[in-house]
């Protein structure tokens, strides 16, 4: 007896027993739930009749929970909310069993970031398809997204015209040095920095890293020794990895980092902020919503990695 199987608990005597605890009175119960007070009262009785007890105590002033009510009401509120939580799963994933995903993106998050993010959808989803378009510049990848040739994609703020910032979050940039170059754990000062031979990308549009780290450096007096200009990031760790200089860099776009090329923090701490971005105004996808559901959760863990 009581058992779930052969339980007749209905989800509106539920929801009129947590209504009635709220408010203590019949009336303003129905009037929450948009039926009359009789049917309020019926489905009350019909409750206390199934369970065998007595939820509320009635009176001309209104009705409080005896304390039978007040125990199990937490679990009528428990039971509604998980109720609730089932049809926001619903909701969230209707429409998830086909559909595509296009993502515009730089080099250095389709390399470390979007393979685990997409193995993860790829678990709750595997009928979304994920197309991905890889660009050598955020002005590519912002034009595509504007144009509504991709559903989303991943820039540097600050961004321009027509975009909607759905996620972000920050990479800090850090200084590499070449294999044992630094002998102890010292901290690194403007002074130093700026004896360096620098190996940097280029300062001109459409690169952004440069400018931002030449004009950081410049409030505090620094002005770097450039010895080489490259133009992938790529190419830049491999020439300080050869001893041929160093170089402040984002660790996104230095990732993968080599075990032998040594790291150390700017003197003052500098970093760029991610975007995932859509058009704005854009009528986007249940799957793109749940991409950006599982970037985010991705996110999470992976600056808590970082740290």
């Amino acid at each position: 007896m009581g058992s779930v199987a052969d339980s007749r608990i209905k989800l509106s005597q539920l929801r009129a027993f947590v209504a009635i605890a709220q408010h203590q009175n019949f009336g303003e119960a129905a009037l929450e739930m948009g039926v009359t007070q009789s049917t309020v009262s019926y489905a009350i009785a019909a409750l206390e009749e199934t369970l065998g007890v007595v939820l509320l105590n009635r009176g001309r002033h209104g009705a409080t929970l005896t304390a039978c009510g007040k125990e199990m009401l937490p679990d009528a509120q428990q039971v509604l909310k998980l109720l609730d939580r089932l049809h926001h799963t619903a909701n969230r994933n209707r429409g998830l069993e086909g559909g595509e995903v296009r993502i515009a993106t730089p080099r250095s998050v389709a390399t470390h970031l979007l393979p685990r993010v997409i193995a993860q959808f790829r678990e709750d989803f595997p009928q979304v398809n994920i197309v991905i378009t890889e660009h050598a510049y955020y002005s590519n990848v912002e034009q595509e997204v504007r144009d509504g040739q991709a559903d989303m994609g991943f820039t540097v703020l600050p961004i321009g015209d027509g975009l909607e910032v759905q996620r972000e979050f920050q990479d800090d940039f850090l200084v590499l040095f070449p294999p044992n170059s630094l002998s102890d754990d010292a901290p690194l000062t403007w002074e130093q920095l700026a004896t360096l031979p620098m190996i940097m990308t280029p300062l001109a549009a459409p690169h952004r890293h440069a400018r931002s780290v030449v004009d950081h450096l410049a409030q505090f007096g620094c002005t770097l020794n450039v010895a080489y200009e490259v133009q992938q990031d790529s190419t830049l760790v491999s020439m300080v990895q050869q001893g041929l200089g160093s170089a402040v860099v984002a660790r996104l776009a230095a990732e993968p980092i080599p075990s032998d090329i040594q790291i150390r923090p700017l003197p003052e701490p500098l970093s760029r902020t991610i975007a995932l971005i859509t058009a704005e105004g854009a009528l986007l996808s249940q799957a793109t919503f749940a991409f950006c559901d599982r970037f985010q959760a991705f996110l999470d863990q992976w600056q808590t990695a970082v740290k």
